[in-house]
């Protein structure tokens, strides 16, 4: 046999993009203006209609994919959190205006309320730091294995961890989703790993596909969400088991007494072991690359 490689078969058929500059409009008529005449994946307004929600759904599955592909992304570690939790000096800064605020107000309950809220965020500012801090020590890994960075691309927790990996140097992945109130991706995500969903259940599925860990910081309903659904996963055993670290013991079982779950038989006392708390970056990254055999 040969050892000569083939030269690659000319394509066959016309590309969809050539096609597609072909039917510009070319003639003044109202055949040619009517929406039926459009190419069909040329025709936003046939895309849209509710009969076309598994062809979205496939799309928003694939157009990711291929990006994470042609990229070589293989591993990542979801790192999710608090959109609500800023850097230190930013809630300084709240905290400092809230207070101002109630001292103008000082019979207003809901004036009050914000400060104490204020006080809590600025407590909880240092786990913008460990974020940070943890997006660094992943994205500087140099095993076998490059593990990047992978966030619901939104801002506090999310921002942390994007930039501990772009202040590394690395790339790192952010998977926002289309919300009511507008929210812009963070400035520290690679601009071409940038991604924007519309179904929440793809979205999900991307950020589990290629995970080696989830570490969960303090968050609330978007962080829940993503936790249990990954809990719910491996407990099923639809997943194989990956590191699932909750960040802050105080925190966590403050918000849910897990062991009241077992105490009532709706989970078993060895589903506890499906997850471990963690205090510090280097905790967490030590757990994830000993797991990994990094």
């Amino acid at each position: 046999m040969s050892s000569k490689k083939c030269k690659p078969k000319k394509q066959l058929f016309i590309s969809a993009l050539d096609d597609a500059q072909s039917a510009r409009l070319k003639v003044d008529s109202p055949q040619c203006h009517s929406s039926s005449f459009r190419l069909a994946y040329q025709d936003e307004e046939f895309l849209l209609r509710d009969e076309l929600r598994p062809v979205r759904l496939q799309l928003e599955l694939l157009k990711p994919e291929l990006i994470l592909q042609e990229n070589h992304i293989e591993s990542t570690v979801v790192i999710f959190g608090s959109a609500r939790i800023p850097d230190q000096e930013t809630a300084e800064a709240q905290l400092v205006s809230a207070e101002a605020e109630y001292r103008k107000n000082k019979n207003d309950e809901a004036v009050k309320q914000r400060v104490d809220i204020a006080r809590r965020t600025l407590a909880n500012s240092q786990y913008y730091e460990e974020a940070r801090k943890l997006g660094g020590l992943i994205s500087s890994n140099t095993g076998k294995d490059r593990m990047v960075v992978v966030t619901g691309g939104g801002p506090g927790i999310m921002e942390a961890a994007n930039r501990g990996a772009h202040e590394a140097g690395i790339p790192s992945i952010g998977m926002n989703i289309v919300l009511p109130s507008e929210q812009a991706p963070n400035p520290y995500i690679t601009p071409g790993l940038t991604f924007q969903f519309h179904y929440f259940a793809v979205r999900k599925m991307h950020l589990l596909m290629r995970a080696k860990a989830l570490v969960a910081f303090p968050g609330g309903f978007g962080t829940l969400d993503e936790l249990f659904e990954t809990l719910t996963l491996v407990q099923t055993q639809k997943v194989n088991p990956i590191p699932i670290l909750l960040f802050g013991r105080e925190f966590w079982e403050r918000v849910i007494n897990f062991n009241a779950l077992v105490e009532e038989g709706t989970i078993l006392p060895k589903d506890l072991e499906l997850f471990r708390f963690v205090e510090t970056a280097e905790d967490a990254w030590e757990i994830i690359s000993q797991v990994n055999a990094l």
